[in-house]
């Protein structure tokens, strides 16, 4: 079992930017996916960046630009650099770490317990 903490969420003005970790509790190197979510008020959880265990990154088209996720293996951690920040960007993050099979069978999904950003106008 691996334990996902996030941490450096709060409370940031309209542009400006706010880097969020996840630290897991074992090791990262073996994960296939390694993921960002979001999920508003009243809103579906979305998936906001993504990087594989190649090194391929994928972006929500509304971060594109803003947001850079990368990975860190020897410390065994994963952070969002957020820039040009907006209000819309306010919501709870989560972190989520998945491992497949070669078949692409899901054999472990990881999830942090989320971290609140803020963005105020």
């Amino acid at each position: 079992q691996v334990q996902l903490v996030e941490s450096g969420g709060g409370l940031v003005q309209a542009g400006g930017s706010l880097t969020l970790s996840c630290a897991a509790s074992g090791s990262t190197s073996s994960f296939n996916f390694i993921g960002w979510y979001r999920q508003a008020p009243g809103k579906q959880r979305e998936l906001v960046a993504s990087i594989s265990s190649g090194g391929s990154r994928n972006y929500a088209d509304s971060v594109k630009g803003r947001f850079t996720i990368s990975r860190d293996n020897a410390k065994n951690t994963m952070y969002l650099q957020m820039n040009s920040l907006k209000p819309e960007d306010t919501a709870v993050y989560y972190c989520n770490a998945k491992k497949y099979t070669n078949w692409g069978t899901l054999i472990y999904d990881y999830w942090g317990q989320g971290t609140q950003v803020t963005v105020s106008s």
